[in-house]
């Protein structure tokens, strides 16, 4: 399955005094990459799968040292970004179910965190973050003809969005591909992720 295209206006904000944290009971994650540190919530209660499928990556260490390796840029501040083990027999742990965004409750707006996948249940260690509303393409529509399940949403940035925008704003090669598929997606000079590691709850 191929998107066309891929946000929080700014990090997301710390709750407002009296008002619940959407984000609470989330883990935490901190992305130190090339670029900058960006912290990720991921909701492990409505898509269990998936968010454990992301911390086993990072609990494991095999996300240290992953490439954001696509940029699909559609707008400023508006597109997505993938990183993850670019199908690294080495790197991948098996093939989870697929927790489309109809089941989850969850959508593909700004900052949000998704699994890509060819066929439902085929997704493993590569992942998407968007930025701006991305729900008309990612999100799940499941009365269109086709498989039409979407990306599995399952965290979100809340911390360093500035990041974010920068790996989406990295320098292109027109010819880079990665094995015939997303040329002219590819930057010339990756960023990395130098570490990724659990927060303290």
């Amino acid at each position: 399955m191929l998107v066309a295209s891929a946000a929080l206006a700014q990090d997301a904000p710390s709750p407002i005094k009296g008002l619940p944290d959407p984000y609470a009971g989330w883990p935490r994650v901190e992305l130190d990459t090339s670029a900058g540190k960006m912290v990720v919530a991921v909701d492990t209660k409505d898509a269990p799968i998936t968010a454990k499928n992301f911390l086993h990556y990072v609990d494991s260490g095999r996300m240290n040292g992953a490439k954001f390796y696509r940029i699909v840029k559609v707008d400023n501040e508006f597109g997505f970004v993938q990183f993850g083990m670019q199908t690294n027999p080495k790197k991948l742990f098996p093939p989870i179910k697929h927790e489309p965004t109809t089941e989850t409750g969850l959508h593909h707006t700004d900052g949000t965190l998704s699994m890509p996948r060819l066929k439902p249940g085929t997704a493993q260690g590569e992942f998407t973050i968007t930025l701006g509303d991305q729900r008309p393409s990612f999100d799940a529509h499941p009365e269109a003809s086709g498989d039409n399940l979407g990306y599995a949403a399952f965290g979100k940035v809340v911390e360093g969005r500035d990041v974010l925008v920068s790996i989406l704003d990295t320098p292109l090669d027109p010819e880079k591909n990665d094995r015939g598929a997303f040329k002219g997606e590819m930057p010339a000079d990756p960023v990395i992720i130098v570490k990724a590691k659990r927060l303290a709850e």
